[in-house]
């Protein structure tokens, strides 16, 4: 019998932004026997692990770990510091703004909305104008998303603390840095963020299954006010612990921490600086060939101005509901999986390039190949030269 030719056979590349594709050397040090959780080797590496998180989260303060994904400290990170009946400010550029937000009307928050859509970062004359209103400082803290991974925006957060810094609020700045941490610069203390949440499975290139807090003495006097934080979400005996299990509140994700370890080693070994300058070329590069796509009339990129756009993850339009078949053509002829139109108000038109973590030219390249094979066997209207031009963005 005569079968068609397969062109996705052979290894897949998942450009999806998250879980991000995992370095060989952390899934090796995950494949091991169980640990002893009691003594020896995994709580030896405890203190430096949490040395070398803080380096990535550029404090010198507090970090507590949770078996949960970014969702999960969310909830930790308003747990700790959110009593119900209290209000936090949302300014949303994305799906994931009101993701946080709903969390927080979940443990009894209240919850100020400023939704600027999903293609322009926040305006900040608005925003100025609900703190001033705020004259009696009801708002608590901002819930403010640094990469919105739907709509690929990236916020200024220096702005929002400096903001906050002249006008007098003592409002916290909680940062979600799940789809930016190892990818995008950020500097925890040097910017005045107060509260930070990430996962691992996105710059931290480790599989799904663990969520951080970082928190400063602003953040923790906060806790320390809180009428009552549950046991689980509390983050005082996870950040300092007198024993090794108040690390997690019960077992410790043990081959994660070995995966995160060898993930750790990755981007110190790299240097972060040069982490994020690898991400900002990657991105350049595929903003070059996305451009060039675009003078065909039918492909847009999400945000417009490449100022406020993402390092770790693009969100495209395509015209005609065409992101979907785009996609299914991707995996199914290709081997490559691009991200959904996650949040977006025409799901089926949208789709995300994810470049995120352990990624290199050769595999941004691989990416816009595929992504130009689809387009022309999909017949959507392009630019020429796009991958040339891309190539010679990655050179210059």
């Amino acid at each position: 019998m005569t079968h068609p030719i397969s062109l996705a056979r052979g290894r897949e590349y998942l450009a999806i932004p998250g879980p991000s594709v995992m370095p060989d050397a952390v899934l090796q040090a995950m494949h091991r026997p169980s640990p002893n959780i009691y003594d020896g080797e995994l709580i030896e590496m405890m203190p430096d692990l949490i040395r070398d998180l803080r380096r990535v989260a550029r404090t010198v303060h507090n970090v507590a770990i949770y078996l949960a994904n970014g969702h999960g400290t969310w909830e930790a990170a308003l747990s700790n510091t959110i009593a119900p009946g209290e209000t936090v400010l949302a300014p949303a550029s994305g799906r994931f703004t009101h993701g946080w937000a709903e969390m927080a009307e979940g443990i009894g928050a209240k919850v100020d909305v400023i939704d600027f859509g999903t293609s322009s970062v926040w305006g900040f004359d608005r925003i100025a104008e609900v703190l001033r209103a705020d004259s009696s400082h009801d708002i608590k803290a901002i819930l403010a998303v640094h990469v919105d991974t739907s709509s690929s925006i990236r916020n200024n957060l220096p702005a929002l603390r400096a903001l906050l810094d002249d006008l007098g609020h003592p409002a916290l700045v909680m940062a979600d840095c799940i789809a930016s941490l190892g990818c995008e610069q950020f500097e925890m203390d040097a910017w005045g963020v107060d509260v930070t949440v990430t996962a691992c499975q996105k710059g931290l290139m480790t599989p799904p299954g663990m969520g951080f807090v970082f928190f400063n003495d602003k953040a923790q006097a906060k806790r320390a006010a809180m009428p009552r934080v549950s046991r689980y979400w509390d983050w005082q005996p996870r950040a300092n612990p007198e024993l090794f299990y108040q690390y997690f509140d019960g077992t410790a994700p043990t081959h994660h921490l070995y995966g995160l370890r060898a993930a750790l080693d990755l981007i110190h070994a790299e240097g972060i600086e040069n982490v994020w300058a690898r991400h900002q070329r990657l991105a350049q590069a595929i903003w070059t060939a996305c451009e060039i796509w675009a003078q065909g009339g039918a492909l847009s990129l999400n945000v417009a101005d490449c100022a406020d756009r993402s390092h770790a993850v693009t969100a495209l339009r395509l015209s005609g509901g065409l992101g979907t078949p785009l996609r299914s053509y991707t995996e199914q002829s290709l081997g490559l999986t691009l991200g959904i139109g996650l949040g977006m108000e025409d799901w089926d038109g949208c789709f995300r390039l994810g470049h995120m973590g352990h990624i290199n030219a050769q595999m941004v390249m691989a990416m816009l190949g595929g992504v130009e094979t689809a387009m022309a066997a999909l017949d959507i209207p392009r630019g020429t030269g796009a991958l040339e031009a891309a190539a010679t963005a990655l050179v210059t």
